[in-house]
Formats: structure tokens, C-alpha cells, sequence
């Protein structure tokens, strides 16, 4: 096996291991397109698994600041020239580069996206100038997620193809990465409350009388207070707000990728339900969608791809 077709086996594995629902949606893309993706999230989970500095953990804010510039040296380089990539610099990243420089080269995905990822994720390391553990407003949390989460829906875009000209689809793929964090943020309170980060926005929790001492105060006790239930309902539908926003766009994606895509959208909203069947606690429990419910879900999409739609040959 070659180096190039072992990383993308790497990738494939790690987005199957981390990303279980997005893994399924992704068995509904043409082949090519499923390897570009699987390397993108490898690149971005491994990126994060570096830079999430845990309490006690063994690698210091120092370490993780260091390594995203090595990171971005290495990107800068990479994208420039391949071969010119010193795999030690970042060793956590060596079995992920080949296949991700390799699918940046050939969807022409513009590098401006991930550097914008890496200043995001700057700002979840503590004690540097960009760090921010709290996030006031929900304008200053979608400055974070454009670089965390937007891009995300950017880049993809390229592989995935569209059927209009890209710009038009761009605000609504942008969206769907929106509503995919936001999920992730609404699903995560508890376990990013344990690392010292809240994304939530404090204003809107402070509307409903909700603030981060209650929230721990929630977490400690494993007790669920009214307060935050009503503020998590008005982040739920948030949050469902900005999945509407993003739905038109699936309809713009080449139409042999349309059924992985609108399979990712309804299982990730439907974390939401899940949250909204435990009674809104996410402080004390992740919420998931069943394994039988997924493929329930993912059933019918792939038989859509087993029917050639009009003009198709």
C-alpha cells in the first residue's frame, strides 16, 4: 500500500472511530469524494485533539500554541510544495498530511479556510492573547465558529460539487457547519463545562437566569434546574433556525452527493430531539442518536442513489 492510499485508510478509520453519524453519511458519496472528506475531518479532529488542553493534562498552553504555528508552517509550506513537508515537525498529523494536502490539491480548496480553522482554534487555548473561554454574545461566538465551523462547510464544498455557480451555494454550506457546532455546543455543555469553556452565549443564557455558576452548580449535583432547560429550549430552536438557513443549499450540491448530505443534515438535527427526550440533560448525559435510527435514516437515502434521477446516464 502505498504512503498516499494508507493515509486515506488512516482517515477513513479515525472519521469512523470520532464521527460515527457523519462516518454513515459519508458511505453515500461517490468514493473519491468519501476519501476527501474523511482526510478534511481527519485534519480538523486531530488539530482540535491537539490543541484541547485538559486540566493536568500532560502537554502545557505553551505546547499547544507552539504546535499550531508549527501547523500553520507546515500548511504554509505543504500547500506551496508537498515533498517540502517535514513529517517530525507534527508527528500526530505525519499519517493524516498525505491525504489531506493530496485533496486540498485536487478539489482546489483555497488554503485561506484552514488558516482561518487554526485562529479558531487559537482561541480555545488558555493563557494566549486570542483565548476565550466565554463567549458574551452570540455574535462574538459565530466570530469563533466561522473559523471552527463555517469554513468546515466551505471546504467542503469543493469536493462535494454543486449544480449552480458556487457562490450561491456558499452562505447556506457555511450554515449547515453553523448548525452542526451548535449542535455539538447544545450536546457538549457538560464535558466542555468539565475542560473550563462554555459556548453558549451568555446573554442569552442570562435571559432565561442561567449563568456558568449555575451550570456547574447543575453539573456537580446532577440535578437539572428549570432556568437552564428553558434556556437550552430557546438554544434548540436557535439552532433549528440556522439548519433552515442551510437546507436550500443541499438542493445546489451535484445530485449524486445530495443523499450523504441531507442524511448528515437529519441525523445531526436530530440530535436535538434526542436532547429534548432526555429532559434537556446534557449536563449529566451525552445525547445520541440510536444506532437503528440512523440507519433508518441512511436506508432510504441509499436507495435513492440506487435510482437514477432524470438525465442521469
Amino acid at each position: 500500500m502505498t504512503e498516499l492510499a494508507e493515509s486515506y485508510r488512516y482517515c477513513g478509520a479515525l472519521t469512523a472511530e470520532h464521527g460515527r453519524t457523519y462516518h454513515l453519511a459519508t458511505r453515500l458519496l461517490p468514493r473519491h469524494r468519501r476519501n476527501a472528506v474523511h482526510a478534511l475531518y481527519a485534519f480538523a479532529r486531530t488539530v482540535d485533539d491537539i490543541v484541547d488542553v485538559e486540566m493536568g493534562g500532560v502537554r502545557s498552553t505553551e505546547d499547544c500554541a507552539a504546535e499550531l504555528d508549527r501547523i500553520e508552517t507546515t500548511l504554509r509550506r505543504g500547500f506551496d510544495d508537498q515533498t517540502a513537508i517535514d513529517p517530525g515537525v507534527v508527528p500526530e498529523l505525519a499519517p493524516v498530511l498525505p491525504a489531506f494536502l493530496d485533496s486540498v490539491a485536487t478539489f482546489h480548496i483555497a488554503p485561506k479556510y484552514f488558516f482561518a480553522f487554526l485562529e479558531s482554534m487559537r482561541m480555545d487555548i488558555p493563557d494566549t492573547p486570542s483565548h476565550r473561554a466565554r463567549y458574551t454574545t452570540m455574535p462574538a461566538l459565530r466570530e469563533y465558529m466561522y473559523g471552527s465551523a463555517a469554513v468546515i462547510g466551505l471546504q467542503m464544498l469543493p469536493v462535494l460539487g454543486t449544480i449552480c455557480p458556487a457562490n450561491e451555494a456558499e452562505p447556506h454550506a457555511a450554515a449547515l457547519g453553523e448548525a452542526f457546532q451548535l449542535t455539538n455546543f447544545l450536546r457538549d455543555v457538560g464535558e466542555d463545562l468539565d475542560r473550563g469553556r462554555v459556548y453558549l452565549p451568555a446573554d442569552e443564557l442570562a435571559a432565561f437566569g442561567v449563568d456558568t455558576d449555575l451550570l456547574m452548580s447543575s453539573r456537580r449535583t446532577g440535578t437539572t434546574d428549570q432556568r437552564i432547560v428553558r434556556a437550552l429550549a430557546h438554544l434548540i430552536a436557535v439552532t433549528r433556525a440556522v439548519y433552515r438557513d442551510a437546507e436550500p443549499g443541499i438542493g445546489m450540491l451535484d445530485r449524486r452527493v445530495q443523499p450523504g448530505i441531507r442524511t448528515a443534515f437529519m441525523l445531526y438535527s436530530r440530535i436535538l430531539d434526542e436532547i429534548e427526550r432526555s429532559g434537556y440533560a446534557v449536563l449529566h448525559q451525552r445525547a445520541t442518536v440510536p444506532r437503528r435510527n440512523r440507519w433508518s435514516t441512511a436506508v432510504p437515502q441509499f436507495a435513492r442513489l440506487a435510482v437514477p434521477s432524470r438525465g442521469t446516464q
